[in-house]
């Protein structure tokens, strides 16, 4: 499956933003749909993933209380509303699926297949 992210931007602290991700096809009921993101000179981190059999989701605690991970099984998409964001925000955000189990959700080597990130940045 090939993943499609976007919805990136320029925004000033405290704004939104939505970013979308989509699977090229059917998302299988075993995949989980994870977002990361990677700001410069800093590792990949996770942020947020959900189980695409019943939509059970997982935050970090950096974002957790501010970003909201969704999906359309329709539309074979996963979405991040990301609201009252931070300068330490920016970054690169990466939408990935793998067969990741709660105990390996946040790690990035669980997730086989990823898009091309999109650009955050959060300006002070």
């Amino acid at each position: 499956v090939q993943l499609q992210a976007s919805g990136g931007g320029l925004v000033q602290a405290g704004a939104s933003l939505r970013l979308s991700c989509a699977a090229s096809e059917h998302i299988g009921s075993s995949y989980s749909i994870g977002w990361f993101r990677q700001a410069p000179g800093k590792e990949r981190e996770f942020v947020a993933a959900i189980r695409w059999r019943d939509g059970g989701t997982y935050y970090s605690d950096s974002i957790k209380g501010r970003f909201t991970m969704s999906r359309d099984k329709a539309k074979n998409s996963v979405y991040l509303q990301m609201n009252s964001l931070k300068p330490e925000d920016t970054a690169v955000y990466y939408c990935g699926a793998g067969r990741a189990i709660l105990s390996t959700v946040s790690m990035s080597s669980a997730y086989t297949n990823w898009g091309r990130g999109t650009q955050v940045t959060v300006s002070s």
